[in-house]
């Protein structure tokens, strides 16, 4: 009988790894949401609070949103005040898409 190390009796009953197909792709769910908006256009703040997986972070949002607009499905709409961040949803006549956020 071989006598097993504290560290193989410890990581026994752990769980596999997350492997990266497995992590949840933000932007691609931020797409499906923005997709399935009932209205022409949407700003941070929507985005924030109806948005998936509500964000309390401003940051994070508006970076997905960036990469959104780089990719055509957001095109930004000037407003009187700086801080005011609003896009209108450009809907592609597409049946299921998929992002690409390879950079």
């Amino acid at each position: 009988m071989v006598a097993m190390t504290i560290f193989e009796r410890l990581s026994k009953n752990r769980p596999a790894p997350i492997n990266e197909a497995q992590r949840p792709d933000y932007a691609q769910r931020m797409l499906d949401f923005i997709l399935r908006w009932p209205r022409p256009s949407i700003a941070t703040t929507d985005l924030m609070t109806y948005g998936p997986n509500p964000r309390q972070n401003a940051e994070e949002t508006l970076k997905l949103a960036t990469l959104l607009e780089r990719q055509g499905w957001l095109t930004k709409k000037d407003m009187p005040k700086k801080n005011m961040k609003h896009w209108t949803i450009n809907r592609k006549p597409f049946v299921h898409p998929k992002l690409t956020t390879a950079e």
